[in-house]
């Protein structure tokens, strides 16, 4: 009988050395801090170098109108849009760094416009991406149809293509700096 409470003790004893061991070897501080600093490291990262090139977000949001006037004036009493002769700029923050500030435009065009052609649709999307000169690159060698050269202007760069849908298109690699810096209202 002694001898299997001193079993039981030496057995206890021991359990309790290893939960000790294991506990103090653990510091949740250290671990936290570490995986915030891969965790920021990757953001950083992704932030900074990914220069894959891709669809990155919604740019604009174009459609046909009977009269773009009106449209734009219904939006802006109606939904409190902040509306302008081209429709209206939606500011956002970029997630991967708050600080900078990145723009939607919302544009009704007169019915009939040929800025749609070639497609029939009564709407356009533009994307937002990055690495504009890579992603045309890829999609000719998806054999994807291109409208157009890029274009460079002081806000960004542009192409248009064609989706299997009979959809035009617009990419767009902005430069949101330049409408930052001349102000103006957008809708918040």
């Amino acid at each position: 009988m002694n001898r299997l409470i001193l079993t039981i003790s030496t057995i206890s004893i021991i359990s309790i050395i290893s939960i000790v061991a294991i506990l103090t070897s653990c510091n949740p501080t250290k671990k936290t801090n570490k995986m915030e600093g891969q965790k920021n490291e990757t953001s950083n990262h992704v932030a900074t170098n990914d220069t894959t090139p891709k669809v990155t977000g919604i740019g604009g949001i174009f459609f046909f109108s009977d009269n773009p006037t009106a449209t734009r004036e219904w939006y802006s009493k109606n939904l409190g849009l902040e509306t302008n002769e081209y429709g209206s700029s939606f500011e956002s923050r970029d997630a991967n760094n708050p600080d900078q500030i990145n723009y939607l435009q919302w544009s009704p065009f007169k019915n009939g416009s040929k800025y749609f052609a070639p497609s029939i649709k009564d709407f356009m999307i533009n994307y937002r991406v990055q690495n504009i000169q890579g992603l045309v690159t890829k999609l000719k060698a998806n054999d994807v149809t291109i409208l157009d050269d890029i274009e460079t202007f002081e806000y960004g760069k542009f192409v248009h293509i064609m989706d299997t849908e009979g959809n035009k298109i617009e990419l767009w690699e902005p430069i949101d700096s330049v409408f930052t810096e001349t102000g103006g209202k957008t809708t918040k």
